[in-house]
């Protein structure tokens, strides 16, 4: 069975969507990383929820409103979190206003299908459609074309702002619009892990990454190609045992390849003195 699902256009496109989403979030995420946001991420797609239903209570895709919803705040969260000491406060303060929204928005959703509101805060990449696919393969090239442009500045301003705004890096647009590009990921990956599970491909990829390289270079190729893993395993472990969700699988091969990262990186360092001295 599991080799006649692969011939199918659903399984096709679920793959292609898992794959582009995984690039991009595997992309971003030793920046998201480098610059302690791993709230935001969660606050960008708590309100992408609240995007995707608003959509589709506007008639439109979950896809665009998640898009829509994700990008907008992640605009917002720039502007007002500026400043470092400021961006936990303006996430949570917009988060819950958004969480209130989404609530009003699923209420009346749930009149309508109960399965479109779990597949908006637990995924649904198997029902994903082909012009959910196009959107995600758009968003995905401009993310990954903006991130090829803009890669060295926007690794200096993560790593030393101070050093890099006295070079002329223009830091405070980076903080805005790094937001922005955060939102256009976690849109993508809302369809394959939900609005709960964001964090385990925009996160935990880089979070492995790291401890096993401290290159930058390095740590973006593990981090996609961890992120590749989650998703694309997922999808295929999802079609051998349909029961669990595919979140659930892509949440638990990233989780154990954060665990084996640990263990490897612990190793490694372990060994490199004993090598100098030797």
């Amino acid at each position: 069975m599991f080799l006649s699902l692969l011939h199918q256009h659903f399984v096709h496109l679920a793959l292609i969507a898992a794959a582009v989403a995984a690039v991009v979030s595997g992309a971003l995420s030793p920046l998201v990383i480098a610059r302690g946001q791993a709230f935001s991420v969660h606050g960008i797609a708590e309100l992408g929820l609240t995007g995707a239903a608003g959509g589709l209570l506007a008639g439109i895709d979950a896809a665009s409103g998640a898009l829509i919803g994700s990008a907008g705040v992640g605009a917002l969260l720039g502007v007002l979190g500026l400043r470092d000491r400021d961006r936990d406060a303006a996430t949570g303060v917009v988060l819950a206003f958004g969480l209130g929204l989404g609530a009003l928005f699923i209420r009346r959703l749930q009149n309508n299908s109960a399965s479109t509101t779990f597949g908006l805060a637990f995924g649904s990449i198997t029902s994903v459609s082909t012009h959910e696919v196009e959107l995600l393969a758009i968003v995905g090239a401009a993310v990954l074309a903006i991130l090829a442009i803009c890669w060295r500045p926007l690794w200096f301003a993560s790593i030393d702002p101070e050093a890099a705004a006295a070079r002329g890096v223009p830091v405070r647009a980076i903080a805005v619009g790094f937001p922005i590009l955060l939102g256009a990921a976690v849109s993508e990956v809302l369809q394959i892990t939900g609005a709960l599970l964001i964090l385990t491909l925009i996160v935990t990829p880089a979070a492995a990454a790291t401890r096993l390289s401290a290159r930058p270079g390095v740590v973006m190729v593990w981090s996609i190609g961890l992120a590749l893993l989650a998703s694309v395993g997922g999808v295929l472990a999802t079609l051998q045992w349909p029961t669990p969700p595919a979140s659930f699988f892509v949440a638990t091969i990233s989780f154990a390849s954060y665990v084996i990262a640990r263990i490897a990186g612990d190793r490694l360092r372990a060994r490199r003195p004993a090598q100098l001295h030797a």
